[in-house]
């Protein structure tokens, strides 16, 4: 079985001049927990997780008031503040840049294999260079036991 046998064709993505809030707009629009980031010409240049945004918010920070610095930890006003602070920040600020992807006929044991490899949960599949759909470790465990138990 084949990548493009199994794949979502319809991917859900952002352009890589996208802040967070389209990210994050996106994700709670159509229930998903992390996005492709493209240039122009549909070429994968990022990828987005919801843990990308968590590591962010989760952060310590630092932040001036007059000529003082002082460490804000785990406050409202502090979650506020990063809450703030990222919704506007594009989406290359925060994404991964180094994309782990599938080609278009890859074997879907392969993809299962980096899926549980890399310990992520969607795979962005390319052909010719460019974004053609999405396979998520879900799609593989139901196609291959669709498979096995007909």
């Amino acid at each position: 079985m084949k990548a493009f046998e199994i794949m979502n064709h319809h991917v859900y993505k952002v352009k890589e001049t996208d802040t967070v809030r389209a990210v994050i707009e996106r994700f709670i629009d159509h229930r998903i927990s992390g996005l492709p980031i493209v240039n122009e010409a549909n070429r994968i240049v990022g990828y987005i997780s919801d843990g990308d945004i968590m590591r962010f918010i989760g952060k310590k920070s630092d932040r001036v008031i007059g000529a003082f610095y002082y460490m804000v930890v785990t406050d409202q006003l502090d979650m506020e503040y990063k809450v703030n602070q990222i919704l506007n920040l594009n989406v290359l600020a925060i994404a991964k840049k180094k994309v782990v992807t599938a080609a278009w006929d890859e074997d879907v044991d392969q993809i299962a294999a980096i899926l549980g490899k890399r310990q992520i949960k969607k795979v962005p599949i390319e052909r010719n260079g460019v974004l053609a759909g999405i396979i998520s470790r879900g799609d593989v465990i139901r196609h291959v036991f669709q498979s096995v138990t007909q």
